[in-house]
């Protein structure tokens, strides 16, 4: 995917960007009327005023801005959004405070990253068994097990 196709739908809405070359996310910025204020626990969403057309096979993800979340505990409420290739509605970031004290948006605030990745999309084959591998069923932390057997 060489171009990403993005539509303003608001006119005071600034385009996604990297703020360095060697940047893979694209900020997104907070595109609103008025500032919003989150209060602690509490969950708001916040347009873009952009949308994007993605290829088939491809997806964006919403991620945190790292500042966001480790200066201010004001991260994206489900973690990752995902952005279809068949969306074509406003990007809204669903903003969530985690710290003790009430974090204010304003229009133009950076809120978000949004980094594009192709998915590979492949056909759902239903089995009776899966190829046995040494760690099996083994789920969570059960890799720090195995590793702390060889000290005992």
């Amino acid at each position: 995917m060489d171009k990403l196709p993005v539509k303003l739908i608001k006119p005071n809405a600034k385009l996604p960007e990297r703020q360095t070359a060697g940047s893979v996310g694209y900020d997104i910025s907070a595109c609103m009327d008025s500032e919003v204020t989150i209060e602690s626990g509490e969950t708001h969403k916040v347009g873009s005023g952009f949308a994007i057309a993605l290829e088939p096979g491809y997806a964006a993800f919403i991620y945190a801005r790292s500042g966001l979340g480790i200066n201010h505990g004001v991260v994206p409420a489900n973690c990752v959004g995902v952005i279809d290739s068949d969306y074509r509605g406003e990007v809204i970031v669903g903003l969530k405070n985690y710290s003790d004290t009430p974090y204010t948006v304003k229009h133009g605030d950076r809120i978000a990253q949004m980094v594009i990745a192709k998915c590979e999309l492949p056909e759902i084959q239903p089995c009776d068994d899966l190829e046995k591998t040494k760690r099996g069923a083994g789920g969570f932390g059960s890799t720090d097990l195995r590793e702390n057997e060889g000290e005992k």
